[in-house]
This record gives C-alpha cells, structure tokens and sequence, in this order.
C-alpha cells in the first residue's frame, strides 16, 4: 500500500491571504506566539498548516539527540546531554518537522513519560520523549483545539510560552527544551476556547469560503490535479515554493536588525489602550508582530502601517468580554487612533524581487495561486493586508443562515382559530445574572469539566488501585505498603526500596466532570404573558453562561404550537445555543408532552454517542400542558418515562401572579427531580443554597428545593 506524503504547495493556496500572512509572519519571527485559525468547516485550514512545514530551512540537530538540539548552541539540560565534546562533529541538517497533537492525546503522549519503577527501584530517570519534544524547532499543529482538554491546553501553552517542557512525577522531573511554532485551527460551530487560552495564541485570523465563483472554480480545479498526481503537481509549484522559503529565511535573518522606536512602541500602546485589551501580551505580541511585518517588506524600520496591520491580528481574540462575543475589531476607530500621530517619513524602497511564478492548472492562464499575482499577493511583493484582497470577500458578503428557529413569522390573518394564540415576535433577554450551580447526582467518569462530581485524572487523591495499563498518576504511600512486606524475601540489602511492577499502585483522583445540559424550553403563548419570556431568556442565557464555565455540552429544545423542535442538537458551542435562543418566538398552545418526548429521544442518541457524560435535563415551563386530548395526563407519563430512565432533571419554574397552579411543581415530582423558581436560579438567593440536583419523587422535598 503506497501512502501519500506529498504536501500540498503552499503557494498552491487559493486566497486566505490573512492565513498565509499569519503563518509566514511566524514563520520569519517564531517569538510572535502562534497562530489561532477559526473558520468553518471545509476552508483548507489544515492544508495551509501542514503546507507551511516545507517552506521552513533545514535545521542542524546533534545526531542521536532525541531532543533536536542545535550543535551550536546545545541545551545544557537535554535529558540525552552533555553534548559540548563533540556536538560541532556530530551535527547533521535535517528537514523542520510538522508534528499534529490529536484531540483524544494523553498528557504523557504529549509531555513524555517517566518510568516510575525504575526511578524508584534503580534511581534512573528513564523518560521517553512526547510530542512537545518530537516538535523542538518545528511547528506543533492541533487541528481543532478548541476541542483538547483544558489540563492539555494549558501544559501545551505552558511550554510554548517558557520554551521548555517539565516533567514532575513524584519528586522526578525532567526538563528539555521545547520550543515551536504553534499553530491551532477550529470550527467556532463546535465550541470557543475559553479567554485565557485564547489570549496565549498570538495572532488569530478568520477563514471563510470565498463566494467568488471564480475562485471557487480556482480551488477545485487545483485539488483535482493535485489528487491525480500528488508528486507532478509539487514540482509544477517547486520554484514558487522555493523563491518563498528563500525569502523567509532572509527576513529571518534581518529581524535583529529592524528598529522599533519609541514612537511605534507609542502606537501600540495607545491601540491598545484605547480597546481596552487585558495586560500586557497584547501590546507585546503587536511589538513583535510590527517588526517581523516589516522585515518580511524588506525593511529595517517599523512603519504606522506595520502596526495597523499587526492590531488587525494580535487583537481580535483579545476583544471578548464575554463568551458570547463574537471576536472582532473596528477598523474605523483603529484609524481614528493611529491618525493621531504624524505620518511614517518617505523613504526610498528597495528594488523588489522578482516575484516567483508558480505555474497554471487549468487553463485558465493564471500565474500563481491567485489568478496572476504570485504566491505572495499583489504586485508590492507581499501577502495583502487585511482587507484587500479575495480573501476579505466575506466583509461583502451576507451571513450564512443559520438552522434553528424560523423568524418571527407575519401577523396572523382575521381568521386564524381562536384556540391558537398569535405568534409574538422574539423578545430580547433579560440581564444575565450569575446562577447557582446545578450538578448530577452520584460520581461519574466524564470528560473533565467542573460540573459534577467525578473520577477525573486530576483532582484530589481519594484512594488507590492497580493500575489498568499505563501507570499515570503514581500514589506513593500505597506503593510502598504493598512493597513492604517483601522487602526480605527479595533480598533486599542496603537501604533502597526493592520494588517490583506488582506493587506499583494507582493514585484514584476524584474532581470535577462536564455534563450534557439540555434545555427544554416552553416557548407557547403562556409564556409570552406579561413580558414573562424576557425573564425567562435572561435565566436560561444565565444557565449557558454557567455551562460555558463549567465545560458541559448544550442542546436546546423549544416547543410551542403543536410539536417540539431540537433548535440546537448537543454541541460544545455555547454562544450557538445563545444565538438560537435570542431568536425564539413565542405563541400557540403548550405541547409539553411533545418537548419531554423529543428530549427523551435526543438522550437516547447521545448516550450511544457518548456514554460517559451524564445528561442534566433543564425544562423551563410554567407546567400549562393544552396540546391535545388530556395533556397535562400525557405529560405526566412522557415525565415518569424520564425518570424511570435515570435522567437528573430540574425544572425551572416559570409561574408568576397572585394565583399560582403548582403544574411545574407537580411536574417536577414526576420527572424525579426539583422545581426551582426564576429568582431561586440566582446564586445569591437564600433558594440557592440547595446545590444538588436530587432525582426524588417525594413532593415535599421537591417544594423544598424551589
């Protein structure tokens, strides 16, 4: 079986002129800190990464150092050292490698791992080398980081922020360098990263399918002939590809040598200032941004367009105030800002380089990957800043629908029966507010989070096992108790510890998991009384809010008129959920039984999918029941059928007025779980005390909890 590893050309890239801009920035100056890519699905995001690999120089590497050390300047602590005798003999080059960390990666997969049993038996520390070391001096790629474990984010931002990776295992470390480009790419369908990790990627860009006809037409011409003939359609693009490596390694070289004055070091800070961006990294980020743009011109001085164009990628992502922001930048007030200072002087340009030309593939007459320009852009020799160029045709564009609910529909006519209210159009929400914490009860084995309890790699040690496979997380006391005894009959004589594989014993940690949420909201014509969907929008916005903290997955479910709909399957994407629900109308009868159902049946999936997250069901209903014959009878056994499956449920009650029914509290006893009020969701009500969700059919402990 022959396996494809010919890399698709860089310069073969069709547009993403802010994505390959980004990635050859940090290419020229790797302090910069990365990139993040977001954009939907199918945009030739990783295919722009892993192209990026072959335009990086050779890199010396002492021979047999597993750790990639420079025999010029050798790491003095590399776990494979010393190498000062006789690195400058042993050096060799080797091609930059492109190492992928996958989603499902364990911590000693991509730190590397001790072997604890000869390091407490024989004192060797004996480590074998992950990922962040295969990576030194490359580029360390994670496709979809947005779905890594946070534990796993944070080891890996760590390393690339320190430059070197630590190892600890009770009382052993190791330490080796790990320095890298990293590059992380995902779908913001699928889930945000959370602000702190996302202010530790340097610089971030947008990607989105052009909707140039042309271009499209462009791109799907160039992967046929690439999927015909991997090889043929590389060396058609080899001299394009080496005209740009050889220009990366010449603005490499020159970045020492570009100026940055104090009165772009002004600039930055005033850009910054005046978006309030957090600390300190943004304006630090934008300072080595500015000086690897300019020696990618060509240039030895940093110029007001060098730090336009540097706040236009370091500072999007820096922008959230919330999770439900969407990141971006007004470019309006960014010109107003650098406006305030005087204009760069004029100074004489050098002679551009020939612009290489990378060959056609159509017949279309094109010269290089953008219709006639080069691989580099327009005519000045570079990658188009932000705003120029195919690759900003989304700035014109409209958005793409979204599915969900429909938009508020037309005024219903004259005739329209009388049994079925009118349709409202969707209000806004109330203010969020901060809410109580609503867990599963028992002890799960989910994906950690900070939700329910759970057995978790991380967390507080509440006991010890043997270990099943790899030993992890070693608990030193048990160990030694069960070596103990056989200490004699092993022949121990001086004071080491004779410790066999046997006795090693596994640390059991208990912490904190991610759950399922599932919101089922009421959305008929009841809950539009009295402005009640307001109130109602602001405590479910207030619950998203919470799970986006609490790294659950969301769904949403709505049901008004005659049936129920799944607005949002389950998903890691809060802000999506919030967006759905923003756009919520209400009106027409209440079929609750229809909304227990559909969530019955979307648990049902999810628990195949993924059967270690636990489910919490959220219904937020006033308990009216009037979609077909004996309803409220019908929503009672839709409930019990909920409960008799082991669903943790709480139902939010939404009731309001002098005169009270007590539906959702009856509801609440069938689903096995409590009835909370909308001001008993806020944490710093006297209600939210109670913190469990308790799966009880006993009404008194139901009224209780609310």
């Amino acid at each position: 079986m022959t396996v494809q590893t010919t890399q698709y050309p860089f310069t073969a890239v069709v547009g993403m002129d802010d994505l390959r801009l980004a990635l050859l920035l940090n290419a020229v100056s790797p302090a910069v800190g990365g990139v993040l890519v977001r954009g939907e699905k199918g945009t030739a995001k990783s295919t722009a990464v892993r192209a990026l690999s072959a335009l990086l120089p050779p890199v010396p590497v002492v021979a047999g150092c597993r750790f990639s050390c420079d025999p010029g300047q050798p790491d003095p602590g590399c776990p494979d050292g010393p190498h000062e005798d006789d690195a400058a003999a042993a050096g060799a080059d080797r091609a930059a490698r492109m190492v992928e960390l996958p989603v499902g990666a364990s911590e000693d997969r991509l730190v590397g791992a001790l072997d604890i049993e000869r390091a407490l038996a024989e004192g060797v520390k004996a480590f074998e080398p992950g990922l962040l070391a295969d990576a030194h001096r490359g580029i360390l790629y994670v496709d979809e980081v947005n779905l890594l474990h946070d534990h796993l984010i944070d080891l890996l931002l760590d390393a690339a922020a320190m430059g070197a990776s630590y190892v600890e295992r009770e009382g052993v470390s190791v330490r080796h360098a790990a320095r890298f480009l990293l590059v992380g790419t995902m779908n913001p369908e699928e889930g945000e990263l959370r602000p702190q990790l996302l202010d530790r990627f340097g610089l971030t860009v947008e990607v989105a399918a052009s909707r140039e006809p042309g271009q499209r037409v462009e791109v799907v011409r160039r992967r046929l002939a690439y999927d015909a003939d991997p090889a043929a359609f590389a060396a058609r693009w080899s001299g394009a590809e080496a005209e740009l490596r050889d220009r990366v390694v010449a603005a490499r070289a020159l970045v020492p040598s570009v100026a940055l004055g104090d009165g772009v070091l002004l600039q930055i800070a005033a850009v910054c200032a005046g978006f309030e961006v957090d600390g300190m990294r943004a304006d630090i980020v934008m300072a080595r941004t500015a000086v690897a743009l300019a020696a990618w011109a060509g240039r030895t001085t940093v110029r007001k367009e060098d730090v336009r164009q540097a706040a236009l990628l370091a500072l999007p992502h820096r922008r959230r105030r919330n999770p439900f922001d969407a990141p971006g930048l007004d470019e309006e007030k960014l010109d107003r800002i650098l406006d305030g200072f005087p204009d760069d002087e004029p100074e004489p340009e050098p002679e551009p380089d020939p612009e290489p030309q990378g060959p056609g593939d159509g017949g279309d007459g094109s010269d290089g990957p953008d219709g006639g320009d080069g691989p580099d852009g327009p005519d000045d020799g570079g990658v188009p800043p932000q705003g120029q160029g195919p690759a900003d045709d989304r700035a014109a564009e409209p958005p793409a629908p979204e599915p969900g609910p429909e938009p508020a529909p037309e005024p219903e006519p004259a005739a329209a029966p009388a049994a079925e209210a009118p349709e409202q159009a969707a209000v806004r929400a109330g203010e969020p507010f901060r809410a109580r914490t609503l867990s599963v009860p028992g002890l799960g084995e989910g994906a950690a989070g900070r939700r329910s309890r759970a057995r978790t790699a991380h967390g507080r040690t509440t006991g010890a096992q043997r270990p099943r496979g790899h030993l992890t997380k070693l608990h030193l006391a048990a160990t030694v108790q069960a070596a103990a005894p056989h200490q004699r009959a092993r022949g121990r004589s001086g004071p080491g510890l004779v410790v066999r594989r046997d006795d090693l014993r596994q640390a059991v940690r208990e912490g904190r998991e991610g759950n399922l949420v599932l919101f089922v909201v009421d959305a008929s014509g009841s809950m539009a009384a009295r402005q009640r969907m307001s109130a109602v929008k602001g405590a479910v916005l207030s619950l998203l809010l919470d799970a986006y903290q609490r790294r659950d997955k969301v769904g949403l479910i709505t049901f008004r008129g005659s049936s129920a709909d799944l607005a949002l399957p389950p998903t890691s994407s809060v802000d999506a959920a919030a967006a759905r629900l923003e756009k919520l109308p209400t009106g027409g009868r209440t079929p609750l039984a229809a909304g227990l159902l559909k969530a019955h049946e979307v648990l049902r999936v999810e628990r195949l999918r993924d059967p270690s997250r636990r489910p919490l069901l959220v219904v937020v209903t006033d308990g009216r029941a009037t979609a077909g014959p004996d309803a409220l009878a019908t929503a009672a056994r839709a409930a019990r059928l909920l409960a008799g499956g082991g669903t943790a449920s709480v139902v939010v009650d939404c009731e309001s007025g002098p005169v009270r029914l007590g539906l959702a509290e009856r509801l609440a006893v069938d689903l096995g779980g409590p009835a909370v009020t909308l001001d008993g969701l806020r944490a710093d009500s006297i209600a939210g005390l109670v913190k469990d969700v308790r799966t009880t059919t006993d009404p008194y402990s139901t009224r209780k909890a609310a």
